[in-house]
């Protein structure tokens, strides 16, 4: 069929033309503006899940829903960046958000405070004034100043909120990839939000990211799991996922027939990035004006060479060989998580052996940790992959451990 009316939208990030499942989550963050708007409190919402399930679309939502309710939005995704880094994103971000609330020449007290505060918030790392020297505004003595990246986004944030409740507007703070935030990073977000709610000021921050942010908020600050919702995203059901195929396609005049629809959710498991790869496949396919159970099993070659080649590998790319020789063991101990000691048995080596490999692997995000001593691949399917990808299990050449005694 013709390529240019494909409706799948197999992108990083990319929405797609219907955004099914999620509307708990459209409507807590809905609720959550309605509500600080009118001065009350909420909880927000940091949402996990696995790669591919669809968070930075769902943020991508909450950016519209934000706007159209009158609210500004910072938005970026996090880094491994110092803190620095965060300083200067977080303050031009800030500064624009505030310069759209009010113009400079309409500026009230509020948003000169504000103003002055963000000021203060970019003295740590504006040592030759570029990022100031623009903006032409004398920070603030005792705000936002005190060297401490809680403390300084703390006054920063607040004072941002009153800017924004004096013009009767909020601000929504939207940041993906949350787990790669430095933990001093993650606790200043968390320390200021507490704080705004307390003044119950219109300022929320939202972000997205693995599984395992929640532990990681609820290390930086005991309150975390008071101060938000953290609703983990996955896989369709199995009525929604043949929605996720069949609606897209007819709304283009094409039927995606029952049998097919039932046939591509058993490949994608319900996966929502996979759906929109195997769709978009299947109609490459399909001559139309249907799409058959036929077409998606000719397209399916299709669909696991592209996500081999566009999801999997890059992620396999990154790591050095006994970081792959770690993930391969996992897998041949099959999809569910897995015991370290088990990994490293099959690898012949201690665990104290392979601990900085697996450690790494985590902070590459490429595993995480659903319990104490396990790990799991943050990719669904990775496992399937890595099979195809390294047929034989190979031992990685590293010292053994010398035995005492």
């Amino acid at each position: 069929m013709d390529p240019k009316l494909n409706p799948y939208t197999p992108n990083a990030g990319a929405a797609p033309e219907v955004l099914i499942g999620r509307d708990d989550q459209l409507e807590s963050f809905e609720t959550l503006l309605a509500r600080l708007a009118r001065g009350r409190t909420e909880q927000s919402m940091i949402i996990t899940g696995l790669r591919g399930v669809g968070k930075t679309v769902l943020l991508n939502k909450f950016e519209h829903l934000a706007t159209d309710a009158n609210w500004e939005v910072v938005s970026f995704e996090a880094s491994k960046g110092d803190d620095e880094e965060f300083r200067r994103k977080m303050f031009t971000q800030l500064k624009g958000a505030l310069l759209r609330l009010s113009p400079r020449a309409r500026w009230d007290s509020f948003a000169r405070d504000a103003a002055a505060a963000l000021s203060s918030f970019a003295l740590v790392i504006d040592h030759d004034a570029r990022l100031t020297a623009s903006w032409g505004v004398d920070p603030s003595e005792g705000v936002a100043d005190h060297g401490d990246i809680g403390l300084d986004l703390t006054d920063t944030l607040v004072a941002v909120g009153k800017a924004a409740q004096a013009r009767k507007r909020g601000v929504a703070i939207l940041i993906d990839e949350v787990q790669f935030l430095q933990p001093a990073q993650l606790e200043a977000l968390i320390q200021s939000v507490h704080r705004t709610v307390q003044l119950k000021l219109p300022v929320t921050f939202v972000g997205a990211g693995l599984p395992q942010i929640a532990e990681l908020a609820g290390d930086a600050k005991s309150y975390a799991e008071r101060l938000f919702k953290f609703p983990v995203i996955g896989e369709l059901s199995y009525e929604e996922a043949i929605r996720a195929l069949r609606d897209p396609a007819a709304a283009e005049g094409v039927e995606f027939e029952t049998d097919a629809a039932e046939l591509a959710v058993d490949f994608t498991r319900g996966y929502p990035y996979f759906i929109q790869e195997l769709g978009y496949q299947a109609w490459i396919i399909a001559e139309g004006p249907t799409i058959t159970a036929r077409d998606v099993e000719e397209a399916r070659e299709a669909y696991e060479e592209k996500l081999d080649s566009s999801f999997f590998r890059v992620r396999l790319d990154r790591a050095t060989p006994l970081q792959a020789a770690y993930m391969r063991a996992m897998a041949e101990l099959g999809p569910a998580p897995q015991k370290a000691a088990d990994v490293a048995k099959l690898l012949q080596r201690d665990s104290s052996q392979l601990g900085p490999a697996r450690a790494q692997l985590i902070e590459m995000g490429l595993l995480y940790t659903p319990a104490h001593g396990y790990a799991a691949f943050t990719v669904p399917d990775f496992d399937r992959f890595m099979l195809r990808a390294m047929p034989e299990l190979e031992i990685p050449n590293i010292a053994r451990r010398k035995r005492r005694g």
